[in-house]
């Protein structure tokens, strides 16, 4: 064979000959190349394990990297600092198919070797350390992340067995990383769900609690809104029992001693004595009136809730010593007070319709509830007797006996608001608590 033929049979088969004969090369060559595409076949394989974690992955590396070599051992190791979530950070597997994962039991050739994989990965380029050793850096974005050492057998190292071990180098850092990526990704997920079905269940409860507390706050509405009329009555019957029921039995008795008197002096007086007789009647009738009254306030209708203007409504029909017409008319769209301010806008209205009837003998009287978007105005006015001025100077020196007036003054005051005495289009005393919004929320 002429020397141009060997180069051009040289040139396809990669094999190269001083002898004549080349054919126990080509045959090395040839297992050479079985070898690659096997090792690229197990590498292959082994790298699309990345689903069934870092482990399983670095032990399906090992074992192709030793089936290839033939190696006596091979040792995979991340470096300080690198791939940060990858556990093991490194793997040595002998040729009898053991993992160790200890460095006690390392082979002591490759423990010694571990420092450099940790701390200096770049040093295992080829053609760096021992030449009886394959050595292969890991490389992630063109940054060594660790790294290849391993100790072949008997079969003697190609170039294309060194560039084999960097390419499995290469791939199993990226698939390190994207096993690490998809386990954590997989463990979020699970957490994300957990979260959400924890969430879900709160949000759940919330609700529930949620309706409680409205029940609950529905059911106290009730109850502090049937104590206020139940306050109210049981107020208006003490005044009624103590000082009005008192003073018609006072009258009834003295006009009863006055007819026992002139019917003893006889004559014209026995006359008189017989025409006192209707009064003494009326005076009997009206203490009957009266207990009566004072019977059904303290045994009121069990009434159910509602808003300011229904219980102001309400109070209006509640007995009063004498019968005074009580008028109630709201203005503007009512807004939700808090139940104190309720408590005392309600307890104010009562006693100040209290005093019309006792002491401003009035006989007409008008509640006037208006709602604005800054404020809250309440009016009680009257077609009484009673003087403003004279109630704007008791109040100035304190109230004195009157201590009603000053307690409407100081539930004004609460409020934040301010309570004005003046004289009223029907002709009596007009009293006026304008109180500023929002009010403060209750806890």
């Amino acid at each position: 064979m002429s020397a141009e033929d060997e180069a051009t049979l040289g040139a396809l088969t990669g094999v190269r000959a001083s002898k004549h004969s080349f054919y126990p090369e080509y045959l090395r060559s040839t297992e050479r190349l079985a070898r690659a595409v096997q090792a690229l076949d197990e590498i292959s394989r082994a790298l699309v394990r990345s689903a069934e974690g870092p482990r399983a992955l670095v032990e399906a590396v090992l074992r192709a990297a030793v089936e290839h070599l033939q190696a006596d051992w091979v040792l995979l190791a991340v470096a300080d600092g690198a791939l940060r979530g990858i556990r093991p950070r490194f793997l040595c597997t002998t040729g009898d198919g053991r993992f160790l994962e200890d460095e006690d039991d390392l082979p002591a050739e490759a423990r010694a070797h571990l420092a450099t994989v940790r701390t200096r990965p770049w040093e295992l380029e080829p053609g760096s350390g021992d030449a009886d050793l394959v050595r292969a850096a890991m490389h992630l974005d063109d940054e060594p992340v660790g790294g290849f050492v391993a100790r072949p057998g008997g079969v003697p190292i190609a170039e294309t067995d060194l560039a084999i071990i960097r390419v499995l180098g290469n791939q199993a850092a990226v698939a390190l990383h994207h096993s690490h990526l998809f386990h954590t990704a997989a463990r979020l997920r699970g957490r994300a769900e957990q979260l959400g079905e924890e969430a879900s269940r709160q949000a759940r409860d919330l609700v529930e609690r949620d309706a409680e507390l409205r029940e609950a706050r529905r059911r106290l509405t009730e109850a502090v809104q049937r104590q206020i009329i139940d306050d109210e009555r049981h107020r208006i019957a003490r005044e009624l029992h103590d000082s009005v029921t008192q003073a018609v039995l006072s009258a009834g008795m003295t006009v009863e001693v006055c007819r026992s008197e002139l019917t003893a002096l006889g004559g014209p007086a026995a006359e008189v004595a017989d025409r006192l007789a209707p009064a003494r009647d009326l005076a009997q009738q009206a203490v009957a009136q009266l207990r009566s009254a004072i019977y059904a306030l303290h045994h009121g209708p069990d009434e159910g809730p509602g808003s300011l203007p229904v219980l102001l409504e309400r109070l209006s029909h509640v007995h009063l010593p004498t019968d005074v017409d009580v008028t109630v008319r709201v203005a503007g769209e009512p807004v939700e007070l808090p139940v104190s301010a309720e408590h005392s806008l309600l307890r104010l209205t009562g006693e100040a319709l209290f005093n019309t009837a006792v002491h401003g003998e009035a006989d007409r009287a008008e509640v006037q509830l208006t709602y604005a978007p800054d404020r809250v105005v309440l009016a009680i006015a009257d077609d009484g007797t009673g003087d403003p001025a004279h109630l704007r100077a008791t109040l100035r020196s304190g109230g004195g006996r009157h201590r009603g007036l000053v307690n409407m003054a100081t539930r004004a005051a609460e409020l934040g608001g301010a309570m004005r005495v003046d004289r009223a289009e029907l002709g009596g005393v007009r009293i006026a608590l304008d109180i500023p919004l929002p009010l403060p929320a209750e806890e």
